[in-house]
């Protein structure tokens, strides 16, 4: 009978040294792990891609502006389709002006938006950053953020009312939004 108890605990302990290995074995040790973040210390901005940073500085929507989902057309991607949607002359000369407009203001926002970024990992640099500096830093880049945001969703609201009801349904259907009609 003692034979017998001392096997259960022994088993036990066999079973569980078992799947800790197995565990390890299967996700690794905290020391294999590597971070989805790997490679990207080396950013000029640590919460930017290159590509991002690009954009930015160029203007580009880089999906701020998603009212296209909701049949609010953006006049870069009206442009685009302008065969398609047999733009005139006007409507082409007119959404080119918004388009222009938009970039100038865009432009300026995009790179006060990395600066922003950059001071919020210029915190992070000091010995001991401070709470408030961070929230400082975080609130000025989502402004800044917000202010571009909405000069990209303006541009898709000055944009569409100079697209008649057939190109707006066209455009729908080559951005590949088909059964839906938006506004």
């Amino acid at each position: 009978m003692k034979r017998r108890l001392l096997l259960i605990p022994t088993t036990a302990l066999v079973a569980l040294i078992a799947a800790g290995l197995g565990f390890m074995v299967l996700f690794g040790t905290a020391y294999d792990a590597q971070s989805p973040y790997a490679g990207q210390q080396s950013r000029m901005v640590s919460a930017l891609s290159s590509q991002t940073v690009e954009g930015l500085k160029a203007g580009a929507g880089l999906g701020y502006a998603k009212a296209e989902l909701n049949g609010w057309p953006g006049p870069l991607h009206i442009l685009e389709l302008a065969e398609e949607l047999s733009l005139s002359q006007e409507q082409s000369r007119q959404i080119e002006e918004i388009r222009q407009a938009m970039l100038e203001r865009a432009k300026p926002l995009g790179v006060k938006l990395i600066e922003a970024e950059g001071a919020l990992d210029s915190v992070f640099e000091q010995p001991s950053p401070a709470a408030i500096d961070i929230e400082r830093a975080t609130l000025e880049a989502a402004k800044i953020e917000a202010e571009l945001r909405a000069v990209h969703l303006t541009a898709h609201l000055q944009s569409t009312p100079l697209l008649s009801p057939e190109q707006k349904a066209i455009y729908q259907r080559e951005r590949g939004y088909h059964g839906h009609h938006g506004h």
